[in-house]
């Protein structure tokens, strides 16, 4: 049977339970904060709908990575809902960042509870418009990615899968973790997120730094827990097209065999810690170079939509 949310929707005006084409800017109080997230509502809409939340990076915003990630082009053909919340943030509406256990930000520091957020996001969606609660799927960016990771490790009963990109689990996963289907897509030539672990470069215009775990260990762990075997098989390696600023770079998927949910990985080469495939406007001095050996947002929803959330 599928899980479809049909919440009643006390309070709201008929305009706002109508989400029609187009994007919505939503305001939801939560916390004792004014909590902001935008939906994305493709023409050709999945009804109920498979709803993506993707997260940005620390120091972003949601409409920025909603411009930048290109995951809206793909909600559009495939008709789910792409939601962007917006973390939190000393300022209104800058340097926003999200608590995903051991970063980031404000966010960490204030102990804002990002989980607890998200939970009442998807509550509030489901007023206004029916969500298919079986397949509720998240993604993000570095810190994002790292959100995600701590949504499945603590809210295992809300997300059917994860594709986080760029960003590594920094949270303890509590003992009652369970299986989740996970694609993690990362740079061995991060020079932010490092790859194989340690303190990375301080955040641009601060001091601060943030320990990244290596993220062979983390898919190890998730290998664990998943039931997968303990060596991948390589489903298909990609280069760079030729005379593309990309033409050195190299792109490796690979698979484990699992016995409860799958484990995947995009290991890339040369590519910075941007999103693959998207633009991001910050300079290579910062990030490394960008790279389009592969569209993260094309293989984020290639892997999630797989997945059904289990009882």
């Amino acid at each position: 049977m599928l899980g479809i949310m049909l919440l009643p929707a006390p309070g709201l005006r008929a305009t706002q339970a109508a989400l029609g084409p187009g994007d919505h800017t939503i305001t939801l109080s939560h916390g004792g904060r004014q909590r902001r997230y935008i939906v994305h509502v493709p023409r050709r809409l999945a009804r109920p709908s498979p709803v993506l939340l993707a997260f940005h990076g620390g120091g972003g915003r949601a409409a920025q990575f909603q411009r930048s990630a290109g995951l809206d082009h793909i909600s559009d053909r495939e008709g789910f809902l792409a939601v962007y919340p917006d973390g939190t943030g000393p300022f209104r509406g800058t340097l926003l960042t999200w608590n995903a256990g051991g970063c980031c930000g404000r966010a960490q520091r204030d102990n804002v509870d990002d989980i607890a957020f998200i939970r009442a996001l998807i509550a509030d969606l489901a007023q206004r418009t029916p969500v298919d609660s079986t397949r509720i799927y998240a993604t993000g960016h570095s810190n994002g990615g790292m959100l995600a990771y701590r949504l499945a490790a603590e809210a295992s009963d809300l997300v059917a899968a994860i594709a986080p990109v760029g960003g590594a689990m920094v949270t303890q996963p509590p003992p009652t973790a369970r299986p989740v289907p996970l694609l993690h897509i990362h740079s061995l030539n991060d020079p932010r997120a490092y790859y194989e672990g340690g303190l990375g470069p301080p955040f641009p215009g601060t001091n601060r730094r943030v320990e990244h775990p290596p993220v062979p260990e983390v898919l190890s762990f998730w290998r664990r827990l998943n039931g997968c075997d303990p060596s991948a098989d390589t489903a298909r390696r990609v280069a760079g097209r030729p005379r593309s600023p990309s033409e050195e770079h190299t792109a490796t998927h690979l698979i484990w065999t699992c016995n409860s949910a799958p484990v995947e990985h995009w290991r890339l080469t040369v590519a910075g810690h941007g999103w693959p495939g998207g633009s991001s406007g910050v300079a290579d001095r910062i990030i490394g170079p960008e790279s389009d050996v592969i569209d993260a947002s094309e293989e984020v929803w290639r892997f999630v939509s797989r997945f059904r959330k289990r009882p």
